[in-house]
């Protein structure tokens, strides 16, 4: 039998819910609404990855939500308009302000356009908003058009009189000279409401020109998660004031030309740089440290031989900071990773594997043989610079804690797993045991013990322990072994640098990618973290398909995606296509597969860039909101709300 509250001793939680509720109407509502709520589709959820710093992609591809924008216009008019005005309207949704500059040069009638395009665009807001409740449209309303278009997305065609009225709306907004600020809104509403929640699967971060410009953007977005990538947490590590994070992240934006994005966004004044690499390496040669692009900004310098002298500059420092670190992480089992402690400096040569290797340059002025790791005075003035400026970095340290808020090491959403690269397997497939001094953690309690570290090495206090070793852990969650977001044996940044041997450029995997593609271990991988519908899918970055080889995104029969296909550029070689995304919507798993492009410009958008869908599942029935994370945590909501409700009707809490 249930036992009640003692007589006269109501339960806390009733008693903080009757403040909100206070009495049996107002709880019936609230019961009938969340139950309602529960009944609707499943809102549709974005799935992006290894975006890169390749901001115009980025965008585009949030303004055609992978397709889903198009979809809802094939839905609304495949039967009633040609393909040129379909084409023509998704181009003005994803890029409203450039589609009607153009249209004025051209000479259109505008009056005449916008009457047009505003019966068109409200049917096609109608269309979106239809599987969402009055209520939470109605917030997502732009502020000063909040009455107009609730007002219009609800108004049809009954009778006369409300056929005059849905008219007179839009006459009179013609007719104020607001039809341009309106058509903006509408598309803004439409964008917003065709994906409900966007997940970034890592590495936002090097290779492209403006991972700020994507920041920015996401940091707009109304709900956005993101699971960090190697590269998130090589520059979270640098914006914690990690000196080895910031020469990494420099050396980076050296090879990639990102500089203008280090100075001109984030304020990172590069000269001390330049000036050290002049001083101290401009009479050796630094050719093998040529940098792989040069600047494309006008009024940039382009002196290949300053920036090999900074490239190289940076990386001994790098190097001598990583020989440090691994000094005093024994844990980490990378000693071998101690890269100038391992030179033969009699003939500056290199074994690797057994076999010695001549070292492509041979002349580092500022290592000393005898103590390779330590740092000459002047290159500890120049890191210790450097990291402040990264430390001081209004910009910079936005978005990393940013990045901190809405991050995690993986997620679990709505029965999918995402994560960027592995959850660390011995060979034999049983789950890899760290001891980084707190006792051995493996599976998922190793991806939340990484994850508490991740978050020390920017919030413990200033000067702790906690502080000193979090920073430190971020750069093993870079490019550490087997870090579960890594996902590698080890990171080959000297050898590409310094041995002409490829074979040496490898970097074993661990054994992760040997099971992940295996139906029951996927099975097994979901269930274990707590994962267990039918549907219930990995959702991978990192390692780029190559669809050129005709690999296919899908594997494990289904069970697990990877999203990486080269969204980046300088990986667009290896896949042959230029990326992948994917979205989850009330029906089914899709993946969207792009074509490599050259430029993207507003005015290509009448052209998508996406060339095919790659379908991955149809779910059996019918997704709703009582089916997900919120679904279930309105029904928690309900069962409390049906308790007070008892408690009202047996008189435990008196109406108020």
């Amino acid at each position: 039998m249930e036992e009640r509250p003692a007589e006269g001793k109501t339960p806390k939680h009733l008693t903080l819910m009757a403040r909100e509720y206070p009495t049996i109407p107002t709880v019936c509502s609230e019961i009938i609404n969340l139950q309602a709520i529960c009944n609707l589709p499943k809102a549709t959820e974005h799935f992006l990855s290894d975006i890169h710093g390749e901001h115009a992609a980025f965008l585009h591809v949030i303004n055609n939500a992978s397709g889903a924008i198009r979809d809802k216009i094939e839905k609304v008019f495949g039967n009633s308009l040609g393909a040129k005005e379909r084409n023509a309207i998704a181009a003005l949704i994803y890029y409203p302000e450039f589609k009607m500059d153009e249209l004025r040069v051209q000479g259109e009638n505008m009056e005449d356009f916008y009457r047009v395009t505003l019966h068109r665009l409200i049917l096609i807001c109608r269309a979106t908003t239809s599987k969402y409740s009055r209520s939470k449209v109605r917030k997502a309303l732009p502020k000063d058009f909040a009455y107009i278009i609730d007002e219009l997305l609800h108004t049809h065609y009954v009778d006369q009189d409300k056929e005059m009225y849905y008219e007179r709306i839009i006459t009179s907004i013609i007719s104020l000279g607001r039809a341009e600020d309106f058509i903006v809104e509408l598309c803004s509403l439409i964008k917003r409401m065709a994906v409900d929640q966007l997940h970034i699967v890592g590495d936002i971060f090097d290779r492209g020109p403006h991972p700020d410009v994507i920041l920015d953007r996401l940091i707009e977005h109304h709900n956005v998660d993101i699971q960090w990538g190697n590269h998130d947490v090589l520059w979270m590590g640098a914006a914690a004031g990690s000196p080895v994070c910031v020469a990494t992240a420099i050396k980076t934006s050296l090879q990639y030309d990102a500089l203008d994005m280090l100075e001109n966004s984030y304020g990172i004044n590069i000269l001390p740089l330049a000036l050290f690499a002049n001083e101290y390496y401009g009479d050796v040669d630094c050719s093998a440290f040529t940098p792989r692009n040069m600047p494309s900004e006008h009024y940039v310098p382009k002196d290949r031989t300053l920036y090999a002298r900074m490239h190289k500059a940076i990386f001994v420092v790098q190097c001598k900071l990583e020989g440090q670190l691994l000094a005093r992480h024994p844990e980490y089992n990378m000693a071998d990773r101690d890269m100038l402690s391992r030179i033969d400096y009699d003939d500056m040569s290199l074994e690797v594997d057994g076999v010695k290797h001549k070292l492509l340059d041979g002349e580092f002025p500022t290592v000393d043989p005898k103590n390779p790791n330590e740092l000459t005075e002047a290159e500890r003035m120049l890191i210790e610079h450097l990291t402040t400026a990264f430390e001081n970095s209004d910009r910079l340290q936005k978005h990393v804690r940013f990045i901190y808020s809405s991050g995690s090491v993986y997620l679990c959403s709505n029965g999918n797993l995402l994560f960027h690269g592995c959850v660390p397997l011995n060979d034999d497939g049983s789950y890899m045991e760290f001891d980084m001094g707190d006792g051995p953690v493996s599976g998922r309690a190793f991806l939340d013990y990484a994850q508490k570290l991740a978050r020390d090495g920017m919030f413990a206090p200033k000067g702790s322990k906690e502080r000193e070793r979090g920073r430190d852990f971020l750069w093993f969650l870079w490019c550490g072994r087997n870090s579960p977001i890594f996902g590698r044996m080890h990171i080959t940044t000297f050898e590409r640098a310094l041995i002409a041997d490829k074979t040496t450029h490898k970097e074993p995997k661990n054994a992760y990618y040997k099971y992940c593609d295996d139906e029951e271990f996927a099975i097994k991988l979901l269930n274990d973290f707590g994962l267990h519908e039918e549907y219930s899918t990995i959702v991978n970055g990192h390692i780029p398909v190559r669809a050129k080889a005709g690999e296919d995104p899908m594997k494990a029969n289904g069970r697990r995606v990877v999203i990486d296909g080269g969204f980046c550029r300088a990986y667009q070689s290896q896949t042959g296509i230029a990326g992948y995304t994917m979205f989850f919507s009330s029906k089914r798993l899709r993946i969207v597969e792009y074509e490599p492009y050259s430029v993207i410009e507003p005015g290509l958008s009448d052209n998508d860039i996406f060339t095919r869908d790659v379908m991955v599942k149809t779910l059996p029935t019918r997704m709703l909101v009582g089916d997900t994370d919120t679904g279930r945590e309105l029904k928690e909501r309900i069962a409390d709300l049906m308790e007070l409700l008892d408690a009202y009707r047996t008189g435990i809490v008196k109406e108020s």
